[in-house]
């Protein structure tokens, strides 16, 4: 803006310049012309009044030698009397002008004799002449002439260019403060709303100008404000907008990718790259089927572009070492006047609901597996008592027997199933006390010490202190101890070891149960603590278990905000670390 007020000043200095340069030409050659006019008039009326005298006094005259000394040094001029045959008869040089008789004579011989009435013509670039012819009674005897300098000319024309310069000069200075002061005034307005502008376009929408004017500038200023003030708003909304939709986009739980209608990929949300672990870079502003390593998603693009219909379908993908089901929603982008605008795609991961799917079917293949095993049972073994066996007492008592554990087998699994069921509800709470965990586990080891040694397997306690206290439902403890301790016998072969060891450590304890029995697979670990899993399914079943036996350990020591870890290998053993909190937290 500044530029443009230079250039604004130099173009009006420029103009005011040559418009007084002008005016100082013209006004001095008017003054230099009227006064060159009225010198010349004054000479030749002066010239016609010596004229006069001399006629009055007459040639022969002996005052008219001194009438003439002062008429010159009056006049400031010289003052010269010819006869009628050119001779100079009297002579005044009071102003001693650089003038000699030759040039005044030629003046009367070419001038003065060959016309009537004042003559007048410029002699050296220094004297002018003015002549007049005497005459007496109508008879031409002599003429008179005057010369006169024109240094009073140059002089006067100094002065009249000093006053006009001078003049003009501060006429100058003036309009120049003037100017600067009425273009500082309406420049000023206009570089404001300029910097705005630009402020404006650089994104800054909190820019303001003054509006201190009236008119046009003034309008100027209040208009670029309401620009402004506008801008500020509706950006204010967009970005609003997109924080709204931003936040939505990332914090929804599916994935959501948006293709352009070139096939470029312009968005990828979070959730869409945790799940598929990929890196953001290797996606974005590629074309989709370069980015895309699973073909089957790149397929579901291809037939939106094709189609230009909405595509729903159910896929499949490997990642990493997980196969993961997803549902794959497909839309295509049209914008006004139906142009196409791209592609956006949506994936539901519903990899945990097939799974709660499944474990569902199993759960009741599995529950009416349990309850069809001692069903069959009693209903064979109640008919045939009902047919006529009953009469043997030694079959009676058999089949009575036999009955009556498969009663107790269903009641166990109903019992547990009832368990596992109160333990996973929402707001599940336990009975906390101080427990002497030792003397629990002790409890435990002389309710299974018969069935071990029934077995011929050693069970073993170590412990580093007597007591050891903690916070803990004491009866679930039991519960869960008795499973693992029981099921440590059970997948024992006779001759084998069970070991409990604790630990007592700062802020929790740690129980070790540790068989030397057939042990399971690292394949089989991450299952044996789902519902109905049992490693070998005959020794389980002969031996009376439900198989929830370890998710109601697992659920139990969670809500005890402990936890627990299994280690084995096949053939070697089992060791199931279980830790527990001190205190419980509020």
């Amino acid at each position: 803006m500044n530029r443009f007020r230079s250039r604004l000043l130099f173009a009006l200095l420029t103009l005011i310049i040559i418009v007084l340069i002008g005016l100082g030409l013209l006004l001095g050659q008017l003054f230099k012309s009227f006064y060159v006019q009225n010198f010349h008039d004054r000479l030749e009326k002066e010239v016609s009044l010596v004229e006069i005298i001399v006629s009055e006094k007459g040639l022969g005259s002996k005052e008219l030698h001194d009438e003439l000394d002062s008429i010159s040094k009056i006049l400031r001029a010289r003052a010269t009397v010819f006869s009628d045959k050119g001779k100079i008869l009297l002579d005044s040089n009071g102003a001693n002008l650089p003038v000699t008789d030759k040039d005044l004579q030629d003046f009367v011989k070419k001038r003065i004799n060959e016309q009537d009435g004042v003559v007048r013509e410029g002699g050296n670039s220094e004297v002018y002449y003015y002549g007049a012819p005497i005459v007496q009674n109508d008879q031409k005897v002599g003429s008179v002439v005057l010369s006169a300098s024109i240094d009073s000319l140059d002089e006067i024309n100094k002065q009249i260019w000093g006053v006009l310069i001078g003049s003009l000069g501060m006429a100058l200075i003036v309009i120049l403060l003037l100017g600067v002061k009425i273009m500082n005034q309406y420049t000023k307005p206009i570089e404001s709303a300029t910097k705005v502008a630009m402020e404006l376009a650089r994104g800054n929408y909190k820019a303001r100008t003054y509006e201190d004017y009236v008119d046009e500038t003034g309008m100027l200023s209040q208009a670029i404000n309401i620009l402004a003030r506008n801008l500020q708003e509706l950006i204010a909304s967009q970005e609003v907008q997109q924080d709204r939709l931003r936040t939505l986009i990332e914090n929804m739980d599916s994935g959501l990718i948006l293709i352009d209608e070139k096939g470029y990929i312009n968005l990828i949300n979070r959730s869409y790259k945790d799940t598929f672990k990929i890196n953001p870079t290797d996606y974005l502003y590629q074309l989709y089927y370069e980015a895309f390593s699973h073909r089957e998603i790149a397929a579901i693009v291809e037939e939106i572009f094709m189609t230009e219909l909405r595509v729903r379908k159910s896929i499949v993908i490997p990642i990493n070492i997980e196969r993961r089901h997803f549902e794959v929603y497909g839309s295509p982008i049209i914008g006004l006047n139906d142009e196409w605008k791209g592609i956006i795609l949506v994936f539901h991961d519903v990899t945990e609901l097939k799974k709660l799917e499944q474990m569902r079917k199993d759960f009741v293949a599995n529950v009416s597996h349990e309850l069809k095993t001692p069903i069959t049972s009693i209903t064979g073994f109640s008919e045939t008592l009902l047919e006529g066996a009953g009469n043997d007492e030694e079959i009676r008592n058999q089949f009575l027997k036999i009955i009556h554990k498969e009663g107790q087998r269903m009641q166990s699994l109903i019992q547990d199933l009832l368990d596992l069921s109160k333990i996973e509800q929402q707001g599940y709470k336990l009975t906390i006390a101080e427990v002497n965990l030792v003397e629990v586990i002790e409890e435990i080891i002389m309710i299974l010490k018969e069935k071990a040694k029934s077995k011929g397997i050693e069970l073993a306690f170590y412990h580093e202190k007597e007591e050891m206290f903690i916070e803990a439902d004491s009866e679930r403890l039991k519960q869960i101890f008795i499973n693992l301790i029981n099921n440590a016998i059970t997948y024992t072969p006779s001759g084998g070891r069970v070991t409990l060891k604790m630990r007592d450590g700062r802020q929790d304890v740690e129980v070790l149960v540790k068989d030397t029995g057939i042990g399971v697979s690292e394949e089989e670990i991450p299952r044996i603590f789902e519902r109905f899993y049992r490693v070998d399914r005959a020794r389980s079943r002969n031996s009376g278990g439900t198989g929830l036996g370890l998710a109601i350990v697992k659920h139990l020591i969670e809500a005890h905000h402990g936890q627990i870890d299994v280690e084995s290998a096949v053939g070697e053993g089992t060791t199931f670390k279980v830790n527990l909190k001190k205190k419980q937290g509020k």
